[in-house]
């Protein structure tokens, strides 16, 4: 029997069921447990033999005995506390800890070190070449074109077709859309609340890139557009007049509230849910595991590393660019003649001709493209917060010279009407009949298809702007900051025109289109004859800000995921956008642009489907993600030397880090040498080749630098851009 106090690694790393639990932090690839100490001075077959006889018979004969070793327990107690914090205080999950020769490295792991202590990796850390990806660019461009010459050739034929696609989709897929809708929501909020939340979308401590304001009001900008001041006014009067069926008498004080909770429910919880679905699972595969910034990066886990990057990778990202072009092209040209809708009413020059309108899809064009090649930070970032500034000043002046007590009044009685029916709207489908089925092809289905064709673009963008961002913080934010933002706009601005409906003021009429009525509410305020000239700036920033970041986008989807592609393929996507939105005008009037906008609402379809995928697809990859790792290995530990202790030792036992037998220790059956837990942080070089890789130092094997590059690497791209095809390789 051992006289030594502290228990011998042999003795407790022998694979024992009563003592091993999970390895918390040690970084070598042999198997290591967590093991419960005796603290009673003696070893711990000493413990295991003896503790059975002191008091088991509960006369307590042995205690005088335990009473006379009681200081000497406890300084033995003690000894062992500190040495045992002083061995893990040493140990650092990113600093490895590599065989030595008498200790053989028998395990597969990449670069030596095991999967829960890898910190992340970031998409600037990859060794990857970024240039224009031909053949993304070559069928994304070519289908473009043969739309447009198609719109030009025949756009009645065209809208048709768009027209008939869309009534297809929209009758036969309306279920399906209001199941997704609410999939997504549901699958989310567990996954915000859920351990996974604390992820970031970053390596481990990295911070935000921008701040909360700015990240906020690009988020506002990006995702909503004009809505807020066009279809805030116009959308709750919509259903005020003309309630949704089976619901309120048309022009009640039911319908008052009625029709803000519609409104909620359209612009809210469930919109922001699609978008954030989308950007977390793209800022996740990117800033967290080293991926490209493409939307195909999502669903490396399903496809496999060879699909990604072929045949399927490229047909999701080509999808991808369609619906972002097509999309943000109907948007623009909406846009245009929403603005040129308030420039005829302020100057009064009369109904606006396409000449006219496609002067200002040009200005704003130009406008657009010299916020896209400023970059992202300086260009949406700057014209984003000015905007939101701008519009939240016109929801206040809305607010304080309009009916202000009225206002006060709606606003928590609207978000609580629309809390307190949620579930009731979310349960409405075309089994309710005829004129609901009608209801939810024009409102309900056409906003879940909208937004889910969009949310390619908006997703895209929201993951650029959201790196170091937690899961948990991400969702959360992306789905409530933006939505109770709405909330309080919608609620002033629809409140506002529904007051002033049943006021009788100068302008307002049962069948105002959108346009119409946010101009007819602010004339009706005192003092703001200038306003308007005001929300024509604000119309126009947004017009920019959503073409600036659909621009960037397509340019990152077809340069395979360059942070900053090329100013030139940038400045090349925003001239097609406005391009088929001139091209529909002047040869199609509003009915090409209409059919356009239809045929996004039918890409929704393939869409929806590719969502669900996204939810499986990010889901099995936090079930791999290091922290995750961590936690359970942590979790188990803990439990099992807890258990082990107080069975062996009562209440005199601590922990210590000790070797056991293969298989006995920390994993809880986690095959952590699987491809599963491995591959995603081999590092490669820009070829694709496996190189050596120190996560301690952050230092290449092949002397591979960010700042200077590999000679060979340079002489490549130099190579390349004389042939010219520009590639450049980028590290920041």
């Amino acid at each position: 029997m051992s006289d030594d106090s502290t228990p011998s690694s042999e003795n407790f790393g022998s694979g024992q069921s009563g003592t091993t639990s999970h390895n918390t932090t040690s970084h070598n690839t042999t198997s290591h447990n967590t093991t419960a100490h005796n603290t009673t001075g003696v070893d711990a077959d000493a413990a295991a033999t003896t503790a059975p006889t002191l008091g088991s018979d509960g006369s307590g004969s042995l205690r005088p005995e335990r009473r006379a070793s009681r200081e000497k327990l406890k300084a033995d107690a003690k000894r062992v506390s500190r040495e045992t914090g002083k061995s893990l205080g040493k140990l650092d999950y990113r600093r490895p800890r590599h065989p030595s020769e008498d200790e053989p490295n028998n395990t597969q792991y990449p670069h030596n070190t095991h999967p829960i202590l890898v910190p992340g990796i970031a998409i600037d850390e990859q060794r990857r070449r970024y240039s224009l990806d031909k053949i993304i660019f070559a069928v994304a461009g070519t289908l473009t074109v043969a739309f447009v010459i198609w719109g030009i050739v025949n756009p009645d034929n065209v809208s048709t077709v768009a027209t008939s696609a869309y009534n297809w989709s929209t009758m036969n897929v309306g279920w399906f859309f209001n199941l997704v809708a609410i999939i997504i929501l549901v699958a989310l909020l567990i996954l915000a609340f859920s351990p996974y939340g604390k992820i970031p979308l970053g390596k481990d401590g990295e911070k935000a890139e921008f701040s909360t304001f700015s990240w906020v009001a690009m988020l506002f900008a990006a995702g909503i557009g004009i809505g807020v001041l066009f279809f805030g006014p116009s959308e709750p009067l919509t259903y005020f007049i003309s309630p949704p069926p089976m619901t309120n008498d048309p022009e009640s004080t039911e319908a008052l509230h009625g029709a803000m909770a519609q409104t909620y429910y359209h612009w809210g919880f469930h919109a922001w849910a699609m978008y954030a679905l989308v950007g977390g699972a793209i800022a996740y595969a990117a800033y967290r595991r080293g991926r490209s910034l493409l939307l195909s990066s999502i669903f490396q886990t399903l496809f496999g590393e060879r699909q990604t990057d072929g045949f399927a990778g490229k047909l999701v990202d080509i999808f991808a660019i369609v619906a972002t072009l097509f999309g943000t092209a109907a948007a623009l040209g909406i846009a245009a003649m929403q603005i040129g809708t308030g420039v005829s009413i302020v100057s009064g020059a009369g109904p606006m001709t396409n000449n006219m309108l496609v002067v200002i899809i040009c200005v704003l064009t130009v406008g657009f493209v010299i916020s896209a090649v400023s970059g992202v930070s300086k260009g949406i970032r700057y014209l984003s917060s000015i905007n939101i500034v701008l519009t939240v000043g016109i929801v206040a002046l809305v607010l304080f010279l309009g009916p202000t007590l009225f206002l006060l009044n709606l606003l928590p009685s609207a978000l609580m009407e629309y809390l307190g029916t949620m579930f009731d709207m979310m349960g409405k489908s075309l089994s309710w009949g005829a004129e609901t089925q009608e209801f939810q092809s024009v409102w309900t289905v056409y906003y879940w298809a909208w937004w889910i064709s969009w949310s390619p673009f908006v997703g895209t963008f929201i993951a650029r702007i959201s790196r170091g961002r937690s899961i948990r913080q991400f969702i959360l934010g992306t789905i409530f900051i933006p939505s109770t933002l709405l909330f309080v706009a919608y609620g002033i601005m629809g409140g506002t025109s529904i007051w002033m409906y049943r006021e009788g003021a100068a302008g307002f009429t049962d069948s105002m289109a959108a346009p119409e009525v946010f101009f007819a509410l602010i004339d009706n305020l005192p003092f703001v004859e200038w306003l308007p000239f005001v929300a024509i700036v604000v119309l126009a920033i947004f017009f920019i800000t959503s073409a600036d970041s659909a621009s960037v986008v397509m340019g990152m989807l077809t340069s395979r995921g360059d942070q900053e592609p090329k100013k030139w393929v940038v400045v090349f996507w925003g001239l097609v956008m406005s391009g088929i939105a001139v091209v529909m005008l002047l040869l199609g009037n509003a009915s090409a642009l209409q059919g356009l906008q239809q045929l996004v609402i039918v890409t929704a379809v393939p869409f929806a489907i590719i969502m669900l995928f996204i939810i499986v697809a990010w889901f099995k990859e936090l079930r791999t993600d290091p922290l995750a790792l961590r936690r359970k290995y942590a979790q188990n530990a803990v439990e099992n030397a807890v258990v082990s202790g107080a069975d062996r030792f009562g209440d005199d036992f601590a922990f210590q880090v000790v070797q056991t037998e293969p298989g006995d220790g920390a994993n809880g059956g986690i095959d952590s040498e699987h491809g599963d837990y491995t591959d995603w942080y081999q590092r490669t070089d820009e070829d694709g080749e496996p190189v050596g890789f120190d996560y301690e130092t952050g230092e290449w094997a092949d002397g591979w630098t960010p700042e200077d590059g590999d000679p060979e690497t340079e002489a490549a791209a130099a190579d390349s851009e004389v042939e010219g095809q520009p590639e450049s390789s980028v590290s920041k």
